[in-house]
């Protein structure tokens, strides 16, 4: 039985499977669902949990080289809100681009974890060293 970190099982099997450079998706509530992408769905009322506090569990165990989020994401929130990112995702450099080409990243990860989160065009992508 694990005792700390990653208690879910279905996060910890698709962090298992990422590699050098495949990437994975933590998204908010209304991001569509692909498919093809497993998806790990841990939403259970509005920002329960967030895409920040996903982002947290499973960082210490994730090696991230590169994260990706749309544009949108600056104009649409707050500058709190940035400035929370920012600070969760210190030391990754992030990389903005629009929504449109954001979501084209999408069928080649690993998994998408989503989230309850309401913060609009909260989404990343992150990229494995």
């Amino acid at each position: 039985m694990l005792k700390h970190g990653i208690l879910n099982p279905a996060v910890n099997s698709l962090l298992s499977r990422v590699r050098h450079t495949n990437t994975l998706v933590i998204a908010d509530r209304g991001f569509p669902f692909w498919p093809q992408v497993e998806t790990v769905d841990l939403s259970l009322v509005d920002d329960i949990p967030t895409v920040l506090q996903v982002l947290a569990a499973v960082r210490p165990n994730f090696v991230i080289g590169q994260a990706f989020m749309a544009e949108e994401f600056r104009a649409h929130n707050t500058a709190r809100t940035r400035k929370s990112f920012d600070a969760a995702l210190a030391g990754i450099p992030v990389a903005f681009e629009p929504h449109v080409e954001f979501k084209r990243r999408i069928p080649a990860a690993i998994g998408l974890v989503r989230t309850g989160d309401t913060t609009p065009y909260a989404n990343l992508v992150l990229v494995s060293a």
